[in-house]
């Protein structure tokens, strides 16, 4: 763009809006395309990559009359990597062929320090969950859970921290997961006769000056899963990343898990913010499973006083072949 003072006014004027509409567009898609998470804003701005089609496409309308072949190729090519990456990540089904050996409803919450118990509780006698994996819920709120869940464990803990595995079936407790700043609670629970491990996942958020941690701490969710490949797994929650933050993807990667809402072809439906101005544009909470599992449904449910959608799936747990 050095020569764009030859140009006339409007067509100096349509190549420097449409070089500035790319600038975010094209440091973003280039991180996703290198599988790097970079630093802060990229982090961020990731959750918002399906998104950034609007800014890329809006470039490339002003780079026609710019009649700068350079940079219409440049914003094509933005435009066109960005819709690529829309599309859902990993298979759209399990090896999971064999006899059903036992089904499993679940429920991944947030109950938004507390303040969505009410309404959660409302949802879990409505929905009927087997296993409710719940973030944000402190003792209070796990309390007034309990009055349909017979068995549990929890992470005793006020605020963000507070979490607990509940269930209406049987459930060993296993250790919160260590090193992590707010509650994950395990748990294993039998399915036809089979062990199957539950773990809750809520890494810190990619806050400005926490990158760090939170690729941390979803690091030690990606060891988790890589440790239990090979043996039925969920894993469900407040992730706090979408399948278009390399963090996320190596935890799905080294477990060889699957991402519930992509098996049940809901794999770009918004869960955070609930609640704002907008709806929710990105898919921050996910049900994970091991390559046991195939899945019957898979539903987005809104849950007052939360600024998560709480996400209901039905699991069928097959014998491998």
């Amino acid at each position: 763009m050095a020569a764009n003072h030859h140009l006339p006014p409007l067509r100096r004027a349509a190549a420097w809006a449409a070089g500035l509409l790319l600038v975010g567009p094209t440091v973003v898609t280039g991180c996703r395309l290198f599988g790097t998470d970079a630093v802060t804003p990229v982090p961020q701005l990731l959750a918002l990559l399906p998104w950034l089609a609007v800014p890329a496409g809006l470039a490339l309308l002003a780079a026609l009359p710019a009649r700068r072949p350079a940079l219409t190729v440049w914003a094509g090519a933005i435009l066109a990597v960005t819709l690529w990456f829309t599309q859902p990540y990993g298979p759209d089904g399990t090896p999971a062929r064999g006899p059903v050996d036992g089904r499993l409803r679940v429920l991944a919450a947030n109950a938004h320090l507390g303040d969505a118990t009410a309404g959660l509780l409302a949802l879990v006698r409505r929905e009927r969950p087997d296993v409710l994996f719940v973030s944000e819920c402190d003792p209070a709120c796990t309390r007034a859970l309990g009055a349909h869940f017979r068995y549990g464990t929890q992470v005793a803990a006020a605020g963000s921290a507070g979490s607990a595995v509940l269930g209406t079936v049987p459930l060993t407790a296993q250790p919160a997961l260590p090193g992590t700043t707010l509650g994950m609670p395990g748990a294993t629970v039998r399915v036809g006769g089979r062990d199957v491990t539950l773990r809750l996942a809520h890494p810190m958020p990619p806050l400005p000056g926490g990158i760090g941690l939170w690729r941390h701490e979803l690091g030690l969710l990606r060891d988790f899963a890589a440790a239990h490949g090979g043996h039925p797994l969920v894993l469900a929650g407040d992730f706090n990343a979408t399948q278009d933050h390399a963090a996320f993807r190596s935890v799905l990667d080294a477990g060889a898990l699957h991402d519930a809402a992509r098996l049940g072809g809901a794999s770009r439906t918004g869960s955070w913010p609930r609640g704002a101005t907008l709806p929710p544009y990105a898919q921050i909470d996910h049900v994970l499973v091991s390559a046991d599992f195939s899945v019957r449904g898979v539903r987005f449910l809104d849950l007052p006083r939360s600024d998560h959608r709480a996400l209901l799936v039905d699991l069928d747990l097959r014998t491998r072949p």
